[in-house]
């Protein structure tokens, strides 16, 4: 970690703005391709496994690199990396824009993540270095916010660009937008935004990085494609050799720590507590949420009538709870202890997920906006209290000087989570429509399998909560641990991308 020193150069607010624009890239990138994969799957004939995949790879590729894009930032200057990143995520949505097939399409996405994964890091650790004091709190006030809007700006544009048909290049325009946006942030990057660096360089933790990748593609490819190769021996095999494989990656990184060397997934910290229940809510709660996301937005256009504008429209209400939530959220961890509200999260998006199901057996096949607006503002509140814990039950044991390490690991297990969600709940989906099911059907299994992966996330809190909860947190204690421990862990990577 890199304590901030008086030699920093100063974060202007032309500066701040142009850095938060850089991270509403990947934020608006999420929700507008949600908003995209029906048009995607008609303009290029992709198969369920194939949407699967692209949302998927985004999100796999974003976390296995992660943590190494917060290195480089530290070792060669975060100005620099956080604009290669820009400029490669610019020309991965110029790929993605001419993308005249799939397999087109899924590498300029896997491009993507990646280049999200640059820039994201730089963020934060940018506003960490460059501000003090009430400049400094209002800029991780701005950060923060800036999940929410994201969320309302990309489902709202990105069902506007494919219905409008700009020059006629429909779903092509979810991607094209980004390239304004980058060349903007390029262009005045170099005049508001301050170079900073750590003064002692740290070592990127390349076997950790390629095994991590080696077990979430043994996990990912399987579960995708499953159903389309009738789950042949290899897939099996590929699945199979998870265990293995994560065993050899534990033990490559306690030789890491050993060595002194800065491991990606340091064991030291995977043995606390909270840490590990942390991963749980991470791959449990996230997996659920973005898959969630997929299989909805598939669901409204292809079984609901809706055009993108009307089921991009139909997800506001649900990014307005989460954003008005997100803001009350520390009160009420204040009030009720941060495992309890993790609790009253889980069970009122669990909540939510009932009350969805029941209107959309009742308005099938004529959803609209009006009709989905009160399950989806529940399941927005649910998820903000959720997200709001996270960080802090994760690391609530973690001593301050390894926050940055603790904030990675979370971070990157969360990525991977969001990547691998769209590819489970894609899965239970594409099986129903695969036996006959109608697309209602496939919602309803899906919601179904949602609601067992959240109850297992209430047991576990339930668990932890019995051996290890603080009820009542202070809300000093809180609020500074969270901010703290994000703004510490900025070198290595950014708090979470939920939205």
């Amino acid at each position: 970690m890199q304590a901030p020193h008086a030699s920093s150069p100063s974060l202007g607010r032309t500066g701040l703005y142009v850095l938060l624009a850089g991270q509403l890239l990947p934020q608006i990138d999420f929700s507008i391709v949600n908003v995209a994969l029906r048009p995607i799957e008609q303009s290029l004939h992709a198969t369920p496994t194939e949407l699967e995949l692209m949302v998927a790879v985004y999100g796999v590729a974003f976390a296995v690199c992660l943590a190494m894009g917060g290195r480089l930032g530290d070792n060669f200057g975060r100005r620099r990396v956080f604009n290669a990143g820009v400029l490669l995520f610019g020309i991965a949505s110029l790929l993605c824009g001419v993308a005249g097939s799939m397999p087109v399409l899924l590498g300029a996405r896997l491009l993507q993540g990646a280049a999200a994964a640059l820039l994201v890091p730089q963020i934060l650790a940018t506003i960490h270095v460059g501000l003090r004091g009430h400049a400094h709190a209002r800029a991780l006030a701005l950060f923060a916010s800036v999940g929410g809007m994201a969320f309302i700006i990309g489902q709202v544009l990105g069902g506007f660009l494919v219905d409008a048909d700009i020059g006629g290049l429909g779903w092509r325009n979810a991607f094209l937008i980004n390239l304004p946006v980058c060349a903007g942030i390029l262009a005045l990057s170099p005049r508001v935004i301050p170079e900073t660096r750590r003064q002692n360089a740290a070592g990127v933790d390349i076997p950790g990085t390629t095994l991590l990748a080696m077990v979430i593609l043994s996990i990912l490819l399987p579960v995708a494609m499953g159903p389309a190769f009738h789950w042949s021996w290899p897939l099996l095999a590929a699945l199979a050799a998870a265990a293995p494989l994560t065993l050899w990656l534990w033990q490559v990184e306690i030789r890491q720590e050993r060595r002194g060397v800065h491991p990606l997934l340091p064991p030291s910290l995977l043995r606390l507590p909270s840490v590990r229940f942390g991963f749980v809510v991470a791959v449990l709660f996230y997996a659920c949420w973005s898959g969630f996301m997929f299989v909805l937005a598939l669901a409204l256009q292809g079984g609901g009538g809706m055009t993108p504008t009307m089921a991009g429209n139909a997800f506001i209400p649900l990014g307005v709870a989460f954003s008005v939530m997100s803001l009350l959220s520390p009160r009420v961890v204040n009030a009720l202890g941060r495992t309890r509200v993790l609790l009253l999260g889980c069970l009122v998006q669990m909540v939510g997920m009932v009350a969805l199901a029941w209107t959309l057996r009742h308005v099938w096949p004529h959803p609209d906006l009006a009709a989905l607006a009160a399950p989806t503002m529940l399941i927005g509140i649910g998820n903000a209290l959720v997200v709001g814990c996270f960080y802090r039950i994760g690391l609530a044991d973690i001593p301050p000087d390894h926050a940055g390490a603790g904030s990675a690991a979370l971070a990157t297990v969360q990525q991977a989570s969001l990547g691998l969600g769209s590819a489970l709940l894609g899965t239970v989906f594409a099986q129903q429509l695969h036996h006959g099911g109608t697309y209602l059907d496939a919602t309803l299994a899906s919601l179904a399998t949602e609601l067992c992966m959240m109850a297992m996330l209430v047991v576990a809190a339930l668990v932890y909560h019995a051996r290890h909860g603080q009820p009542g947190l202070a809300a000093g204690a809180t609020s500074a641990a969270s901010a703290a421990s994000a703004a510490s862990a900025a070198s290595a990577a950014s708090p979470a991308q939920s939205s």
